[in-house]
């Protein structure tokens, strides 16, 4: 790999985590007086920001993380296609190739939820991701995105459940883009193409599904809360 590609490959993971990493669900409790990092399962994502503040604040948060998901890959793809990598030909010549596109984009997927879930402002301890990463397949491929989003309502409109939910959309990306991939749409804005963003999709769900693990436990348990009762405070545990 040349070096120019290794410094445009770093600098799109660097610029999407410190994106990604930005605190939404912090900043917006600190507009009410609040550290929402003290209140409820005291993790910074949309879900506590909505059970501890409400819908309004809940939906500010989820959509501001939503948004530096797509900015991310969106950014990344963008810089792609300025970044000219120069291949030296025979008898001084040269071409010009540009970084692909796609690959850009699930470099600045991964650095981007990894920002998210382990920011470094907040000593690695952030959010589970799910928002956000809604937001950077909705970059990289707008309808495995909301066919994975449509499985999160069903569950969740099921068992009002949002980490169930959550895991469920998460264990379905893969299979939606492979399915895309075989039988979706070849040309256009919906079409997914490439065994990258599958290999992606697997290591978003792993993470996701990783990251919710305690919810797991309680939801074999039988001790999972949902939606809309109260919880007692626990550290880090919803989305």
């Amino acid at each position: 790999m040349r070096p120019v590609t290794i410094s445009l490959i770093g600098s799109i993971v660097l610029l999407a985590y410190l994106l990604g990493s930005i605190p939404f669900g912090l900043i917006v409790s600190k507009t009410q007086g609040l550290d929402i990092r003290e209140h409820g399962s005291r993790n910074i994502g949309a879900t506590n920001v909505w059970r501890v503040m409400g819908r309004k604040f809940g939906l500010i948060t989820f959509i501001a993380d939503v948004l530096k998901g797509l900015a991310a890959v969106l950014l990344a793809k963008w810089l792609a296609a300025r970044w000219e990598i120069h291949v030296p030909l025979p008898h001084g010549h040269e071409r010009v190739e540009f970084f692909p596109a796609d690959y850009a984009g699930i470099a600045a997927a991964m650095g981007c939820i990894l920002g998210h879930s382990f920011p470094i402002w907040l000593r690695f301890k952030g959010g589970k991701g799910v928002a956000t990463s809604l937001g950077v397949i909705f970059g990289m491929m707008p309808c495995a995105a909301l066919l994975a989003f449509a499985v999160w309502g069903v569950v969740f409109k099921l068992s009002r459940y949002v980490s169930l939910a959550s895991i469920a959309a998460a264990a379905a990306l893969p299979v939606i883009v492979v399915g895309l991939m075989f039988f979706g749409p070849a040309q256009g804005w919906l079409a997914v193409r490439g065994w990258g963003n599958f290999f992606f999709s697997v290591a978003a769900a792993l993470l996701v599904v990783r990251r919710h693990r305690e919810n797991i436990k309680r939801l074999i348990a039988g001790t999972e809360n949902r939606f809309g009762t109260p919880k007692p405070p626990e550290p880090n545990t919803e989305s």
